[in-house]
């Protein structure tokens, strides 16, 4: 008797079927999966606008006051806006720029154009980078110190030892800090820090540092000390006396304390700027902060805290005082 096997021939026509349905449930399974994640992403978006939302910055620690007060009117006016600010050295803000956490950096410097040319091969655009506002490095002594005044050539010396001096200078650090870097690449030429040098773990402790010792003179931003409205720095500023350096561009012999008017007209000679990098390619809170900074208020907020605003024009007059 001849018997049919018809096991092979329906095998053969079940498995093709089984996996076209198979196929069939994993595309819309994907399909789903990318659709939630372009909804979320459109979400993500829409919940990070330049006044609602929540950033994350890194800052360079020598300008923690300022920033601070940036930050409390900006969230002030944007009650839905949230910034956390982390403020560190410079070097470990500018490392910070290579995680996806971080947006937004201000520093003193910005990005070289390797920087740069690498940051658009790893997201697809380059960061933005501008001048907010311009700086000085303020030299301050104790207060019962014999001397208030300094050439440059005697703080190269100081710093690099090349000659013997009474004083030792304190930071805030002795690497990886931008007043450091300041110190080696303006002051120094280049040249490493060999002198009597101390390392204290930020600016108020260099304030502290040199208010105890009166062999010491300490160099930190002028925003620690400038804003006569904050009473932190008017009591860091009771405790030391700020020092004249002697201007290398004036007509005549001067020695100047690092006034607004003196930044403004290059007179005073340890200036730096204060930079904004931003690593965002859409209006979002970096930008809408940053934009803040760079108008109107956020360039008051600077100027009262005895910076110069870099992206305002302020006009200096000549005044002759009659007694």
């Amino acid at each position: 008797m001849m018997t049919t096997n018809t096991s092979g021939g329906y095998g053969r026509c079940v498995r093709p079927a089984l996996w076209l349905l198979a196929a069939g449930m994993v595309l819309a399974a994907c399909n789903s999966g990318g659709q939630q994640a372009g909804e979320a992403g459109q979400q993500a978006l829409e919940d990070d606008t330049p006044k609602k939302g929540t950033i994350r910055i890194s800052v360079d620690e020598s300008f923690k006051p300022v920033i601070d007060s940036q930050i409390k009117v900006y969230e002030a006016s944007n009650p839905e806006a949230h910034i956390i600010a982390e403020y560190k050295s410079e070097a470990e803000c500018l490392k910070d720029l290579e995680s996806d956490s971080t947006r937004l950096v201000i520093v003193t410097r910005g990005l070289s154009d390797a920087e740069r040319d690498a940051f658009k091969e790893k997201l697809g655009f380059a960061p933005s980078w501008g001048v907010l506002a311009w700086d000085a490095v303020a030299v301050v002594t104790n207060k019962q110190a014999k001397d208030s005044v300094f050439t440059m050539a005697e703080l190269r010396a100081m710093l690099d030892g090349s000659a013997k001096s009474r004083y030792k200078v304190v930071m805030d650090g002795k690497t990886a800090t931008s007043t450091v870097r300041f110190a080696i690449d303006s002051l120094l030429k280049g040249k490493p820090l060999a002198g009597r040098v101390e390392a204290a773990s930020s600016s108020p402790e260099v304030v502290e540092f040199v208010a105890r010792n009166t062999d010491a003179i300490g160099m930190l931003g002028v925003s620690w000390i400038g804003n006569q409205d904050d009473p932190e720095q008017l009591s860091f500023a009771g405790k030391v006396r700020v020092a004249s350096l002697k201007c290398e561009t004036c007509d005549t012999t001067a020695y100047v304390k690092p006034y607004q008017a003196n930044i403004a007209m290059g007179r005073y000679p340890l200036l730096r700027s204060l930079n904004y990098i931003l690593k965002e390619n859409y209006t979002g809170l970096g930008r809408g902060f940053v934009n803040f900074l760079m108008y109107e208020r956020g360039q008051l907020i600077f100027k009262r805290a005895y910076l110069l605003p870099g992206r305002m024009q302020f006009e200096v007059r000549a005044m002759n005082i009659e007694q």
